[in-house]
């Protein structure tokens, strides 16, 4: 039996007839970094109030339907002076809870170390409103981890927490004396005035100092100085003056805090796509377990359709092949696709069909998506490819008829308008009848959004994935041609011959035809690009950070 929490589950409220509150810590901005019982909580709330830093990282594990009041307040004042208003979250929390309400008051980081939560905390206990506190990774403590920098070391050292919007001459002076390591919350154009602050409360100049902006997020970056430099850091590399001076960066002060070694220690900066915008031209349901590996790389993945699915012209085929299943026309039934598992289950429940009409038949599936998809209808393949997802690896595993084994000799293949005949011509030479039927159509997707088409023609994406031939027609169709700065990889020879025709220069190709060996290409390439600018003494960017007049030569 898996453990369980101490505290109560979202399907039963804490505190029976009455409304309840939740502090939950949503960490620095990793979604990764939320905790299990804050999801569980999210998904029990009946509001949510939280910061607009973290409002997307939390929005996602709470119910549909569930109330969001914000609170930034963008008005006219707050226009002209370029800060939003802040509505008074203490009163928004307890009007909610007072209506018998679920309340989760999400916060960045840690509700016991980050923002003002006790505040509030103390304002419901006052009122007599039911709360618990869901405690999260504290932004002084997550960030230096992800920049690769501990705070202690094998000898121990003291750590000291320091927001240097709130200290004052004493707080200074305690930290100056002392040799521990020093974690400072403060903005980036604050930076140099706080290193200037601990020197002079004592601190030696030359003690070493990060400065990372952006934590735990794929925006993040840091920089590595002492006290005494890191005013000349920032301005030799034209970091400062910056409109972004405003934004929050944890500086970690301290010999033994290991700086030195950042280079060694900075694994998530050091990812090989790391911050790197990938388009991809697949739906989000196509490119879920795509974009979940790309990011395991680091990368930003963005989904835009090239292709919109509709139903066939004429729906009398379908129909007819649908209830052959039910009346024991066929043998098998063949899913090429995730689509091709939709139309037939739509079918299904048009006609008040569920999975138990695939009893007796023989499930084939390529792919793992596809597969999942007829898991998730509640039906088990019997057949998936052991080697190549495609249709010829589907052929090779696929049995020869057997008129003394197999009853019956027909074969059932829902697929897509413009799929190729390998797989029924394949069948047939295995002695199979093929029922060969459009289930869907596949058609030209909308183009994406106009600031999309700009980044895509601008050199505003890192990389480009292209999984077959008709993904690149159709996305420079909708959205223009990809910028000559944006790396174009490919998952196959022929699609790589139809970039190229289109004027694209191929810079990976995928070693098999599998999106994710693809992915994996994709993050060799940046390995290598990375190694290169290391070893060269350069500086690491990405792709879109340079604009070159002229072509790059192709990278093998």
């Amino acid at each position: 039996m898996s453990p369980t929490s101490p505290t109560t589950s979202p399907a039963s409220p804490a505190f029976p007839g009455h409304g309840s509150v939740t502090f939950l810590g949503a960490g620095p901005g990793d979604p990764g970094l939320l905790t299990l019982r804050a999801v569980e909580a999210l998904a029990g709330a009946d509001v949510l109030i939280a910061e607009p830093e973290v409002l997307e990282v939390v929005r996602c594990h709470a119910r549909a339907g569930v109330s969001t009041p914000e609170l930034t307040v963008v008005d006219e004042a707050s226009t002209t002076a370029g800060v939003p208003v802040l509505r008074d979250a203490t009163n928004l929390v307890m009007e909610a809870a007072r209506g018998g309400k679920r309340v989760v008051r999400a916060v960045t980081g840690d509700p016991g170390l980050d923002g003002n939560a006790g505040q509030e905390m103390l304002a419901c206990a006052t009122a007599g409103i039911p709360f618990e506190v869901v405690p999260g990774v504290a932004t002084a403590v997550g960030v230096p981890a992800y920049a690769g920098v501990p705070l202690r070391d094998a000898q121990g050292t003291d750590v000291r927490f320091v927001d240097a919007r709130a200290a004052d001459d004493r707080c200074w002076t305690e930290v100056g004396a002392s040799d521990g390591t020093v974690v400072v919350s403060t903005t980036l154009d604050s930076v140099a005035a706080a290193a200037g602050e601990l020197v002079a409360a004592g601190r030696k100049p030359d003690t070493p100092l990060t400065v990372t902006i952006g934590g735990t997020t794929t925006r993040q970056r840091t920089w590595t100085a002492t006290l005494g430099t890191i005013a000349q850091v920032f301005k030799q590399g034209k970091v400062l003056p910056s409109p972004e001076g405003h934004r929050p960066v944890i500086a970690v002060v301290g010999e033994r805090s290991a700086p030195a070694q950042r280079d060694q220690l900075a694994w998530f900066e050091s990812k090989p796509l790391f911050g790197w915008r990938v388009l991809v031209p697949r739906t989000k349901e196509q490119a879920a377990s795509l974009s979940d590996q790309l990011r395991s790389y680091g990368a930003v993945p963005h989904e835009v359709p090239t292709i919109a699915v509709e139903p066939p012209r004429t729906p009398q085929q379908m129909e007819r092949a649908v209830k052959g299943l039910v009346t024991g026309r066929y043998e098998w039934i063949a899913f090429t696709s995730v689509n091709a598992v939709k139309a037939v289950r739509e079918k299904f429940e048009e006609y008040g069909l569920d999975a138990r009409a695939f009893a007796g038949i023989k499930v084939a599936a390529v792919g793992e998506q596809t597969a999942a998809a007829l898991v998730d209808f509640g039906v088990k393949p019997d057949l998936v490819p052991s080697g190549e997802q495609s249709a010829a690896g589907l052929l090779e595993d696929w049995p020869p008829y057997d008129p003394v084994f197999d009853p019956i000799d027909r074969v059932f293949l829902p697929r897509a308008d413009i799929a190729t005949e390998t797989l029924v011509a394949g069948l047939i030479e295995l002695g199979w009848e093929v029922d060969d039927v459009t289930a869907y159509r596949t058609v030209r997707a909308s183009p994406p959004p106009a600031d999309t088409r700009e980044a895509i023609k601008g050199g505003g994406f890192d990389a480009v994935l292209f999984t077959s031939s008709s993904t690149v027609r159709n996305l420079v169709g909708i959205a223009g041609k990809p910028h000559n700065v944006t790396v174009i990889a490919c998952i196959g020879p022929a699609t790589a011959k139809t970039a190229e025709e289109h004027g694209l220069r191929v810079d990976v190709l995928s070693p098999e035809p599998s999106v994710h060996k693809l992915a994996e290409a994709l993050a060799d390439f940046g390995l290598r690009r990375r190694a290169a600018a290391l070893e060269a003494g350069d500086p690491v960017t990405r792709p879109s950070e340079r604009r070159p007049g002229a072509r790059r030569r192709r990278t093998t």
